[in-house]
């Protein structure tokens, strides 16, 4: 009797098995501390990195991914991406976060990759986007190689939701909702 029931018990430890990252509802990100490249800020006409620390995720409401520097990370989660920018979310208090992991590309590809995430800074400029060169998030916070990780986190920057890998459509509406359900708590 008790082997006809494995394979349930199986199933339903399955997903969190399956969970590789640290992240944990309710609590901070473990500190990452960017000072090679870091975030792209916009400066007249140019742009200039600037440290970046995993504190700074405190402020706003966000949706941060942490996405190895290859295209088939990129496309994992692009219909997210899409549903964010469609969503219209006050910038004054909400903001998408992207760290690029460009330790995690394909070799000698990592001039091309910044030159994208530069692009798509000037292109949406009150995006936080920043450059880990050495893979440090990935490290801290436990991340597959040449994944894409989806972290909701509320406006004291603790984690409300993550996954590491593709989203499927219902999981992009629960993204989208959640977010909205935060930022309603949270009125400017």
């Amino acid at each position: 009797m008790a082997l006809r029931g494995l394979p349930i018990v199986l199933l339903l430890l399955f997903p969190l098995m399956a969970s590789s990252h640290n992240f944990v509802n309710g609590q901070r990100a473990a500190p990452v501390d960017i000072t090679d490249r870091g975030e792209l800020v916009l400066d007249n006409d140019g742009i200039r990195y600037e440290n970046w620390h995993s504190a700074q995720l405190a402020g706003k409401v966000r949706v941060m991914q942490y996405i190895a520097g290859r295209t088939s990370a990129k496309k994992k989660n692009s219909m997210l991406i899409q549903a964010i920018e469609d969503a219209h979310f006050p910038n004054d208090r909400f903001q998408p976060t992207t760290i690029v992991n460009t330790d995690d590309a394909i070799p000698g590809s990592g001039l091309f990759v910044r030159g994208k995430i530069e692009k798509n800074k000037r292109r949406y400029p009150w995006a936080q986007f920043v450059i880990d060169s050495f893979g440090l998030g990935r490290q801290a916070w436990r991340l597959n190689e040449a994944s894409s990780t989806i972290v909701v986190l509320d406006k004291d920057g603790r984690v409300q939701w993550a996954k590491d890998g593709a989203l499927t459509a219902g999981e992009v509406d629960q993204v989208i909702a959640l977010v909205q359900k935060l930022l309603d708590k949270s009125p400017s």
